[in-house]
């Protein structure tokens, strides 16, 4: 590694040009990588939930839909907002009662239900429903969302999933720039106070800066991210890969008192030790994020990638770049310094093995209620009702479900050969479920005092296509609500006694979907996580006893942060619970992993269990508390900001983790060194010097 580090910092300049020019394509693919902003969508393309979406874009050329409440407006009046909103680019249909059948035919003619499901004679109110040709995703449906929103005016309210999609695009778009802006602030804050140099922090933010700008561009080969991914990706690769960065300065600093007056051989020397213990390090926290590949909900896969990405373009960054600019600007670095503000907090080593019993009894008296909080925090799967209030989507909902007591809407893909009175006495059956406000089928339509020939074509058309017919079924109840899910169970049990191939689509379907198989996910991604961490560990120190004491340690700083939610009343966002235990474990193992180096060390030098351990803490201390902090502050504030409430949440569960990891492992894991070690030396390889 030796001769790797003599390459950078003879070709520092050349690195450096090469890595500025690098910033231009990555910023073109940046601009060019698609953001997804459906959840669903991530859902296994296999289910019949999703595969029915397919089958409705495919054979209907319809992929999504809103409500749209109008108030207070005239029937030609309505046909003007109507005809206009068909106009909009991807709206395939619009219905109301006017769209059902012709205008000649009296309104009484309608079935009631049909009738009072589009209007609201106490609200003064009409309800549309606006069918689009592309996805519920797509750029086209968010797009003339937008554009129908810009167009009908403060009389008229669009509600639905697309809507919100719609909404947390433009939230999204404009506070991802300032994630990134108060994440470095934050950070700079830190460093501030923890380096000696005023320029080393900045120097630190533009070689990460430059990681991170990379690992987003070269996301441009995937087609596309989520919103999620894109949120946090920035922040996460900041607060994760800043340790290395801080390593390189510190084994750049001891390399220039051994080699003085020769920074460039101190430099060498600097990049090769921290390339060894960088990558022994980053490989604990790419395995946390690969784990959440193992997801079937391919969000996972989605954050998993594009982060274990960034680290590894994180590692690249800290022995190319950021040596090659600590050189360029050596003077600079001279000419700042001054004395570290944070005060030497390694004197606290010696009284915490002195009481570590005491600290011992503490991890067993709070493990209980720790455990009992993790196991009872509740989540939330509802994607459409942590918007502000203010944004056009939720005021939408909200006046759909006041004025017209409609939660989820649902569809059935049926065969269109299903005979009329299969049909019939299908969406009877379905009307009698509980919370069904309506349910129509072609054949149910019109009722028995209208002939379907009056109906328009393109009506028509909505209701049926080549092999399948649709049916629309309205809930009271809202999505990923147990009421609703006991309803699809019912209604998809009796679509299929009519016909076997039916499918029950729509987002309460979907999101019950998703409740299951995230349900599954959460188990298997913390198995295989603690699974492969406990394995790099073992292979790292050749040890049986320090992967059960470290992973013990920080899967209890785990349960603490994710007890806590269930104290509070916190309900969490159903991603926190599969993702936030696997990123802290594998993003603050390393607090223990560098502690534990240490103690071995010193254990293999001779020195007795005590003094071992206390010199391991009081030397690993400061870099723990540097660490934890630099990734609470690049975490924090972007929690306490995001009007989204599913970043926020993640956020503020990382930062918190980050400091609760900080003060188990610095309190907690020398206590457990003091009373283990004899089975430690025992059971680990390099503790013991034979020759001695």
């Amino acid at each position: 590694m030796i001769k790797f580090g003599k390459g950078v910092v003879k070709c520092r300049f050349l690195i450096l040009i090469l890595a500025f020019l690098l910033l231009i394509p990555s910023a073109i693919g940046y601009m060019k990588t698609r953001i997804n902003y459906d959840i669903l969508s991530y859902l296994p393309g296999q289910i019949e939930t999703m595969k029915g979406q397919d089958i409705l874009l495919d054979e209907f050329g319809t992929g999504a839909f809103s409500f749209v409440v109008v108030e207070g407006m005239q029937d030609k009046d309505l046909q003007k907002i109507a005809d206009k909103i068909e106009d909009v680019p991807h709206v395939k249909n619009v219905i109301w009662y006017g769209s059902i059948m012709d205008f000649s035919i009296p309104r009484e003619a309608l079935p009631d239900d049909i009738y009072n499901f589009f209007n609201n004679k106490d609200a003064d109110s009409q309800l549309m429903a606006v069918l689009f040709d592309e996805s519920m995703s797509s750029d086209g449906t968010m797009d003339a969302i937008q554009t129908i929103n810009d167009l009908v005016g403060k009389q008229c309210f669009v509600s639905g999933m697309a809507s919100v999609n719609n909404d947390i695009r433009k939230l999204a778009e404009n506070e991802s720039v300032i994630y990134v802006l108060i994440a470095v602030v934050l950070s700079l804050i830190v460093l501030s106070l923890t380096m000696d140099s005023v320029v080393v922090p900045f120097l630190f933010l533009i070689s990460i800066g430059m990681a991170i700008i990379y690992n987003l561009g070269s996301n441009v080969f995937f087609g596309e991210i989520s919103y999620i991914t894109k949120a946090l990706a920035a922040v996460l690769q900041l607060g994760v890969t800043m340790d290395y960065s801080i390593f390189l300065w510190h084994s750049y600093q001891e390399q220039k008192e051994r080699f003085d007056g020769d920074k460039n051989r101190a430099m060498a020397h600097a990049i090769s030790n921290t390339i060894t213990s960088v990558v022994s390090s980053s490989i604990t926290t790419v395995a946390g994020f690969i784990a959440l590949c193992f997801m079937s909900f391919t969000l996972g896969k989605d954050l998993g990638i594009v982060m274990a990405k960034g680290v590894v373009f994180g590692v690249i960054g800290c022995v190319t770049i950021l040596p090659s600019l600590i050189l360029v600007c050596d003077k600079a670095i001279e000419m700042t310094r001054h004395k570290v503000i944070l005060p030497d907090l390694s004197r606290i080593a010696g009284f915490i093995t002195k009481h570590h019993v005491v600290f011992v009894i503490a991890f067993l008296v709070v493990l209980i209620p720790a455990i009992y909080g993790y196991t009872h925090t509740n989540v939330y799967y509802d994607l459409t009702g942590t918007l502000p209030e203010t944004f056009s989507s939720k005021v939408g909902n909200d006046k759909l479900s006041e004025q017209y007591h409609m939660g989820a809407t649902h569809m059935v893909l049926a065969k269109s050969s299903l005979s009329e009175k299969d049909s019939m006495n299908m969406i009877d059956e379905i009307k009698k479920v509980d919370g069904v406000k309506l349910a129509v089928s072609m054949d149910s339509l019109t009722g028995p005092m209208v002939p379907q020939d009056v109906i328009p074509d393109d009506v028509k058309d909505i209701f049926k296509s080549g092999d399948y017919q649709m049916m629309v079924i309205v809930s009271e109840y809202a999505s990923a609500t147990d009421e609703v899910n006991k309803q699809c169970d019912e209604i998809n049990a009796i679509i299929k006694k009519y016909d076997n191939t039916a499918m029950l689509i729509g987002e309460a379907p979907c999101t019950k979907d998703l409740i299951e198989i995230t349900d599954v996910d959460f188990k298997n991604v913390s198995i295989i996580s603690i699974a492969a961490i406990f394995i790099i560990i073992l292979l790292t120190f050749k040890s049986i006893s320090l992967p059960i004491i470290l992973v013990c340690v920080i899967e209890f700083a785990i349960f603490i942060n994710m007890g806590i939610p269930a104290y509070t009343g916190t309900v969490l966002p159903f991603i926190a619970s599969i993702v936030i235990g696997t990123i802290q474990l594998g993003a603050t193992v390393d607090y223990a992993i560098l502690m534990t180096n240490k103690y071995k060390k010193n254990r293999f030098r001779g020195m007795d269990k005590k003094e071992a351990i206390t010199d391991a803490l009081s030397k690993s201390i400061q870099s723990i508390i540097v660490s934890a902090l630099s990734f609470f502050a690049a975490t924090f504030g972007v929690g306490l900001y995001s009007n989204i409430d599913m970043i926020g949440s993640l956020c503020m569960l990382m930062a918190r983790g980050a400091i609760i990891s900080m003060i188990v492992v610095i309190f907690i894991l020398p206590s457990m060194f003091m009373v283990f070690d004899r089975v430690i030396c025992a059971s680990s390889a390099g503790f013991r010097n034979k020759i001695k």
